[in-house]
């Protein structure tokens, strides 16, 4: 694809709450609803929003920092991202799903810099979720209506291979040694496990209702899969392949993330369109169990957390902003104001 030239500005906005002792990094909202990452700077608590070519529905920094990765669809062409699915109970901005088979990208901006003009690869049909390859090289991104992973080669900047999935694939998380993807497939209720030397599906595992995104804990033993459809998390032995255990956790759970050295696994609870979530549940991953619920806003979807652990970020589609929350208290320390209909999410650490 072409490279495409586009006109970038930015909007400062001054976070509601801010709270000091927040680590030094940055985070970045991938903004459905105008077509913008906002970058909001834990030090100071300023965020910057800049437009962007594609409506991104989530964002990715690359392994040394300097990157940052955006999938999503043409600002011209598309509606929105729509439903996780088509026939679940939620979606991420009410819209139709409107961008099958029409022009998509693969933004690769300076994650510094967001105002210099992106790079742009090729992304296949429907990019949803995108993650890269441990040296950075690879970009792995969903596309949910042909059912595949595409593999981009960042340098060489081409797709080097498509790998078929379960139905509608959404979110997708590389394991600890980076041997393996685990992909939630939404209308198959299944993840698909490929094997990243082959490009190849190993494996597909059978879980409950409408699994949309997956985690990993870091020893790569355990993955939490969110199941929008039952309101629960399924947890997968690694080892087996297998689900061993669900947890009821809030209503329409979407992404989840871990945090606090990996003892904690923190679940946005999205809620629906008409009756939207705002709640994030906390799991012990020693016990397998909840054990706190925390109140974000209205709308809960995207979570990541600080390198450390400590903290936990997470955007709140339907009140347009991003919550922090210390890990060690589960208190919302900081709250900001941040895009249109913010939905993936991304951290950056500062030296």
């Amino acid at each position: 694809m072409r490279p495409v030239l586009v006109a970038v500005a930015f909007a400062l906005s001054a976070s509601a709450v801010h709270a000091a002792g927040l680590p030094n990094g940055v985070v970045y909202s991938a903004n459905e609803g105008d077509g913008s990452i906002s970058e909001i700077n834990l030090t100071t608590g300023d965020v910057r929003t800049a437009q962007i070519a594609v409506l991104p529905h989530n964002v990715q920094i690359s392994p040394d920092g300097k990157t940052l990765l955006a999938v999503g669809t043409s600002v011209v062409k598309a509606g929105g991202h729509g439903t996780h699915g088509g026939e679940g109970k939620t979606s991420d901005n009410g819209t139709a799903d409107s961008h099958s088979g029409i022009d998509a990208g693969l933004l690769i901006l300076n994650a510094g810099q967001l105002d210099q003009v992106p790079e742009t690869l090729p992304a296949g049909s429907h990019p949803s979720h995108i993650v890269t390859s441990s040296d950075g090289r690879y970009a792995y991104i969903t596309n949910a209506d042909t059912d595949r992973v595409s593999v981009v080669d960042i340098q060489g900047k081409k797709i080097i291979a498509e790998v078929a999935t379960g139905g509608y694939p959404h979110g997708l998380r590389l394991s600890p040694d980076g041997r393996e993807l685990y992909v939630a497939n939404v209308s198959d209720n299944s993840v698909s496990v490929i094997d990243t030397e082959s490009l190849k599906e190993a494996a597909r595992i059978s879980l409950g209702k409408a699994p949309v995104q997956v985690a990993f804990t870091p020893d790569g033993k355990h993955v939490y899969v969110s199941l929008r459809d039952e309101d629960s998390v399924a947890i997968i032995d690694t080892s087996s392949r297998k689900a061993v255990k669900n947890l009821s956790v809030g209503r329409n759970p979407i992404q989840l993330y871990a945090a606090a050295g990996g003892s904690k696994m923190y679940v946005a609870n999205q809620g629906s369109d008409n009756n939207p979530d705002n709640t994030v549940s906390v799991i012990d991953t020693k016990t397998q169990t909840v054990i706190d619920t925390v109140v974000t806003g209205k709308g809960a979807h995207g979570v990541v957390a600080s390198s450390d652990g400590g903290f936990v970020f997470i955007t709140n589609t339907k009140d347009n902003t991003v919550s922090a929350i210390d890990t060690s208290t589960q208190d919302v320390v900081a709250t900001y104001s941040v895009g249109p209909n913010p939905n993936g999410i991304t951290y950056r650490s500062i030296p």
